[in-house]
């Protein structure tokens, strides 16, 4: 580092730093070592593995898309609101990020559950959730969508309403402003917490296995069948391997996406 760049940080904590950093590349340096390359395609294109794949690309899609029609309206109502309830919305938002994940698939399975008040009237009506591939959609979305309504909220603000105003001043009305100027202008945000529900959507495990179960072909998504594998059930370890750095570029994918759609990054 140059020293404007290094600045007067203590040199000594380089060594720490360096520490934390492999703390991060070694382990999925060793899962990379680990993947039977020869055989990959085999170990991906196994029924099974392709089952747990489609699964989880289905699911994250569709919970992606529910997380769009309810996150972006949210995220709207947050940016626009004032800086208490705001602050308010904010933080419910925020709390799947922090919560451990079983404990939000618990919560789930208490709300959808045939003892609850919502899952009793749903199975008058000959629906049931748990255990189902709709759980895991729901699954999926409940953990996901903070990352969109945060990501799109913080470019609303970012933008203010000035152009906003100076469209309604010119005779623009509301849903004319917010397709034409206001979504525009937070489209990066936009892109990005799109790009990151999916991610995590389809990296869901704690919420989908005690709301939504592990049964192949039906529940099982690709970071189930992982775990099932490596307790000796399900797909081989080769396989789970396999789905695991497949997971792996799928986030690397997801930080170049959403490094790509951020105002004023290098190209």
């Amino acid at each position: 580092m140059t020293p404007a760049r290094a600045g007067f940080v203590p040199q000594v904590l380089l060594i720490p730093a360096i520490v934390g950093l492999a703390l991060l590349v070694l382990p999925l340096a060793a899962l990379v070592a680990r993947v039977d390359w020869p055989t990959l395609w085999a170990d991906v294109s196994s029924p099974e593995a392709l089952s747990a794949l489609l699964l989880s690309l289905g699911t994250g899609a569709v919970a992606t898309t529910a997380c769009v029609l309810v996150g972006v309206p949210l995220a709207l109502v947050i940016a626009r609101s004032g800086p208490r309830l705001a602050a308010v919305l904010r933080a419910v938002v925020t709390v799947p990020l922090v919560l451990p994940p079983m404990v939000g698939g618990v919560a789930l399975l208490f709300l959808f559950g045939r003892t609850s008040w919502l899952g009793g009237v749903l199975g008058e009506w000959g629906l049931r959730i748990p255990f189902t591939t709709t759980a895991v959609v729901l699954a999926q979305t409940f953990v996901a969508l903070p990352f969109l309504v945060l990501a799109l909220e913080g470019s609303l603000r970012t933008t203010g309403t000035g152009y906003e105003q100076a469209a309604a001043a010119l005779g623009a009305g509301r849903w004319t402003i917010l397709g034409r100027v206001t979504l525009p202008l937070a489209s990066p945000g936009l892109v990005a917490g799109i790009v990151l529900c999916f991610a995590r959507a389809i990296g869901e495990f704690g919420a989908t296995a005690l709301f939504a179960g592990n049964s192949p072909g039906v529940t099982q998504t690709m970071p189930l069948a992982i775990y099932t594998a490596f307790n000796g059930a399900g797909v081989s370890q080769g396989t789970a391997v396999a789905l695991a750095l497949l997971l792996l570029v799928t986030a690397i994918a997801v930080l170049l996406l959403v490094r790509a759609w951020r105002p004023g990054s290098p190209r």
